[in-house]
């Protein structure tokens, strides 16, 4: 029998390895993000270019490389990182497999600049799918420049499977943010297609936090801080008011490298126990230092899960410092029955400072004459003369007199006939088609039976397919402001407003000038009352962000889901008999009838054989 295995070509090697390293342009973002940091930048740029499909760009000014360095780190498990084996238990640097430029080459152009300190000129490395095209001296800036163009060319599946633009620069973004809060003291850029999106210079972790993130989170940040033998904490939480139905805003790192852990999450939520309203998660930004020795980062691909010696004690740990500061910072409520709430400074008086109490005198003051004593008169309440009693009565006639008819005037009944509760629920609709049940359902009548239909769920499919058409026909009304409203957003939330503006505005919104995180409104749809604007963008933007992730719908079918559900109407709301007959109409006028955009059943029959059936 002959030999069947045999050794892979490197560049064969490479393509396998580049599957599991680079996913999508973020994941090529991410690598040379952290080579940049390993190389000591202090000033790092991204650009970008049709969401990282055409160009990837990192420009750094750190340590740069020599001419060997340069050629050998395109090799496979070349690194400058780690040795030995031990090292894998010491580390202090992002990356350490030695894959990545290997992997990037395999599956794109790679073009590389490059000058360390001590070098005159630089050098210049251009790589073609694993293929070495060319080695040339340079000269360029003291750093590092990696160019990836044309990403995954030789591998149409992969390319093919991309998603859109936008979708790819959000997870471009994501990645950024990812590095950016992990070294506050660097300072980045970010440009895409030649705009420039983030401009972060070197500052504090907080001031980093709100540059990304916007103003709006200033105000929502709580510190965290505790230092034990096994770990240090510190960073942010974000107040339970501001919890979202969304988990974007939630950052765990540990040495200063993101990583991702259901279970410390669960800890985080643990410590939010009764202070969250249901299906919401609370944002946080909170840094662990850990003995290097006592975790394991070598398990994934992407190094985003670690293994801890000592889960459980970092669990208690980390849930007793959140609840320590919501304590702390009066976000959580305290009952202290010791205390007595008389001696409590009012809320108006607190930013008072305490004065010694003064004491005046009035030298000319007179008692008597104040009292009205003086020659024996009183004078502390004047008289008036009786002689006016009569302008009291001008204008009054004797309706007596006149002949007036009483049997129109209507007294108060010594008997109450009425009930001080309000009437069930039930009672709504008695001799109408239609009547609404313990304010969910409405009930009405059909020649086979009744229908049962959830309110809620009627309307949503209502609107959705209001919303729907009013977008692909673009002919919908629009209710112009007096006065515009702005809004103040990240850039993040900007973006992806402008991304879904053309359909907003189909579907009746106006808008004013985009600013760097200001949104002006000028006019909404009919539908949508001016009070509700915030927080329908905020439930939009939110919904958008996990709809778009994980599903094959359209924007259109993404946009019209998600205001149809901040606009229909809730449980518990009361119907009057038109608006329960207008909203059956209107649902068995739309296409579909039965479900609802969330694949919800929306009615059942009742027919009169199933009555029947329960009296037997």
């Amino acid at each position: 029998m002959p030999d069947i295995i045999q050794l892979l070509p490197d560049h064969v090697a490479n393509q396998i390895a580049a599957g599991e390293v680079v996913q999508r342009p973020a994941s090529v973002v991410k690598e040379l993000l952290e080579n940049a940091i390993d190389a000591g930048a202090t000033t790092i740029k991204l650009i970008v270019k049709e969401g990282g499909k055409t160009l990837i760009q990192i420009v750094d000014d750190g340590l740069g490389m020599s001419v060997t360095d340069a050629r050998l780190s395109f090799e496979r498990h070349a690194t400058s990182k780690i040795n030995c084996a031990e090292d894998l238990f010491q580390l202090d640097t992002k990356g350490f497999r030695g894959e990545a430029l290997a992997s990037i080459a395999a599956i794109a152009h790679v073009e590389m600049n490059t000058r360390s300190a001590g070098d005159e000129v630089g050098t210049l490395i251009k790589i073609e799918g694993s293929k070495m095209l060319s080695q040339e001296v340079t000269v360029t800036p003291k750093g590092t420049s990696v160019s990836v163009k044309n990403l995954f060319f030789n591998i149409p599946a992969r390319r093919k499977f991309l998603k859109s633009n936008q979708v790819e620069l959000r997870h471009i973004t994501d990645e950024f943010h990812r590095v950016a809060l992990a070294h506050p003291s660097v300072h980045f850029y970010f440009y895409n297609n030649n705009s420039e999106l983030f401009n972060l210079p070197s500052t504090n972790l907080k001031k980093r936090v709100v540059h990304i993130f916007g103003i709006k989170t200033k105000e929502k940040l709580v510190p965290v801080e505790e230092e034990t033998q096994v770990v240090k904490i510190s960073g942010f939480i974000c107040k339970p008011e501001y919890a979202k139905k969304s988990r974007g805003e939630q950052f765990f790192f540990v040495n200063n490298r993101f990583i991702k852990s259901p279970y410390l999450h669960h800890a985080v939520m643990a410590s939010f126990e009764g202070l969250l309203r249901p299906d919401t998660s609370p944002g946080y930004f909170l840094y662990l230092k850990v003995d290097p020795s006592s975790i394991d980062i070598n398990i994934h691909p992407t190094k985003t899960e670690i293994k801890f010696d000592d889960e459980h004690t970092l669990y208690a740990i980390l849930k007793s410092t959140i609840k320590h500061s919501l304590g702390q910072f009066n976000v959580s409520p305290v009952l202290d029955f010791d205390k007595d709430q008389n001696l409590d400074t009012p809320y108006v008086l607190s930013n008072m400072q305490v004065q010694q109490p003064g004491i005046t005198i009035d030298p000319g003051y007179n008692p008597f004459k104040e009292s009205g004593f003086e020659n024996g008169t009183k004078k502390s309440f004047p008289r008036q003369s009786p002689g006016d009693w009569e302008s009291m009565y001008v204008g009054l006639e004797s309706k007596v007199g006149k002949g007036e008819d009483f049997s129109s005037v209507h007294f108060e009944s010594d008997t109450i006939t009425g009930s001080i509760f309000e009437e069930e629920q039930e009672l709504v609709g008695i001799g109408a088609t239609t009547f609404q049940l313990r304010r969910k359902y409405i009930v009405t009548t059909i020649k086979s039976g009744m229908l049962v239909i959830d309110q809620g769920r009627a309307h949503q499919r209502v609107l959705y397919e209001k919303f729907l058409k009013s977008i692909t026909v673009k002919e919908t009304l629009s209710q112009q402001l007096l006065f515009p409203i702005s809004f103040i957003f990240s850039k993040t939330e900007l973006a992806i407003l402008k991304e879904i503006k053309g359909s907003l505005t189909s579907l009746g919104f106006a808008f004013g000038p985009f600013t760097q995180d200001e949104l002006q409104i000028t006019g909404i749809p009919q539908l949508i009352n001016e009070s509700e604007i915030g927080i329908i963008l905020d439930q939009l933007i939110s919904d958008y962000q996990l709809e778009i992730n994980g599903s094959g719908f359209t924007q259109s079918e993404v946009l019209s889901k998600a205001l149809c559900k901040s606009l229909a109407v809730k449980t518990g709301e009361i119907l009057d008999n038109e608006s329960q007959q207008a909203l059956v109409n209107a649902l068995f006028a739309c296409k579909e009838t039965n479900r609802s955009p969330f694949n919800k059943l929306i009615y059942v029959t009742v027919t009169d054989r199933d009555i029947e059936n329960k009296f037997i």
